[in-house]
């Protein structure tokens, strides 16, 4: 069911805001066709395409890294992958390449890690593929989520690479609250870095005494999607909320999305969030869109002419609600929400586009599949 947007903000004075939907019925009522593509995953996470035709990488919750071409199916898991926390949320998580992979065969790896107590955070690194898929090689980590908080919950480990090849990461609060307004602590953040994992010096708060550098944002929850908007050139971040509350937000630098402060959830318990001030609260950024149920962790922007019905719109993936959520654009301005795929009843965990103009979907299960999607 396709849904048209209206967003309504009364006057500052009485700090509402007010989300219309109404049914808006499509021009062309396309179906998608779905083709199945590979099976047996293990919780595959995330999905990165190779230059031409030679296939991707998928990552698999457990700690293997997978070399797919059509055709020739799956590989072995490829060697030199770090060791991995594996645990409830916990594993290997985001695989993406570096822009300059052409030349350099860098990718990066997000993953959740274990401390000496323990407790795990998200930590980032990147390798080398070589050239016969088989190996990353000279793995090197730079990156280190501090404190490691997590018994295996909110790793968000979303990676995300802006034109001038800043590299974006989001960074789950580990399921404690309190950590994610303390600038000293990478809880609830998303971080930006150079390609080589330093310290940008024009970053918000450089310098800035009991403040992490690396941060560009905080108080968000668990950030499970990133991307940039190739029209509008921003920064787009989905995260689940607790029990509701799930947000789209526009990360900028410097500014605070709220988060335990400022909510539209509850505790799973039915409680209240006890550090919560209401939905507002002064000094901290609104969130651009707000959905009940959680949506999943992929995001990808269409903008090809293959198929038109689904240009100028985002794709996110969903779990607590299994479908694949499209929501149409005009720059930055959601104008609607379609939810596809729910008679498959499975759960989405990644989506992403090929220059094909296809999607590409990965399911979150034991037997996880790997789907391409199309309009009829």
């Amino acid at each position: 069911m396709l849904f048209s947007l209206t967003r309504i903000v009364t006057a500052p004075a009485c700090g509402l805001l007010l989300i219309a939907l109404t049914v808006a019925t499509p021009l062309l009522a396309a179906q998608p066709a779905v083709t199945e593509l590979q099976d047996k995953l293990d919780h595959p996470w995330s999905l990165a395409f190779l230059p031409g035709n030679n296939g991707m990488l998928i990552t698999e919750r457990a700690g293997q890294l997978r070399y797919w071409q059509e055709g020739k199916g799956l590989s072995a898991p490829i060697e030199g992958v770090p060791a991995v926390f594996a645990k409830s949320q916990g594993g290997l998580l985001e695989v993406a390449l570096a822009p300059d992979f052409a030349q350099s065969r860098r990718i990066y790896l997000s993953f959740a890690e274990v401390g000496d107590d323990g407790n795990a955070g998200t930590a980032v690194g990147y390798g080398h593929l070589s050239e016969d898929y088989r190996h990353v090689e000279q793995f090197t980590v730079f990156f280190l989520q501090q404190p490691k908080l997590s018994s295996g919950n909110h790793f968000g480990g979303k990676l995300a690479c802006d034109k001038n090849g800043m590299l974006f990461i989001s960074l789950g609060e580990n399921n404690q609250r309190p950590t994610v307004q303390n600038l000293d602590k990478l809880q609830g953040k998303i971080v930006r870095l150079t390609a080589e994992g330093k310290v940008p010096v024009d970053n918000p708060f450089v310098n800035k005494a009991g403040a992490r550098p690396e941060i560009w944002s905080y108080g968000h929850r668990n950030p499970q999607g990133l991307a940039f908007n190739p029209v509008t050139g921003t920064l787009w971040e989905h995260e689940h909320g607790p029990s509701g509350g799930d947000e789209i937000n526009f990360p900028a630098a410097g500014k605070n999305y709220g988060c335990p402060l400022a909510t539209h959830g509850i505790n799973y318990s039915g409680l209240k969030i006890p550090e919560a001030k209401g939905t507002r609260a002064p000094g901290m950024a609104d969130p651009e869109h707000l959905w009940e149920k959680s949506p999943g962790s992929g995001m990808a922007f269409y903008q090809d002419e293959r198929f038109p019905q689904w240009k100028n719109s985002v794709f996110i993936c969903a779990l607590a609600e299994p479908n694949l959520i499209r929501l149409t654009l005009e720059g930055d301005r959601i104008l609607s929400e379609e939810r596809l795929l729910a008679d498959r009843n499975e759960r989405i965990r990644e989506v992403r586009v090929r220059t094909n103009s296809y999607l590409y979907l990965l399911t979150d299960d034991s037997d996880g599949k790997l789907l391409r999607v199309r309009l009829q």
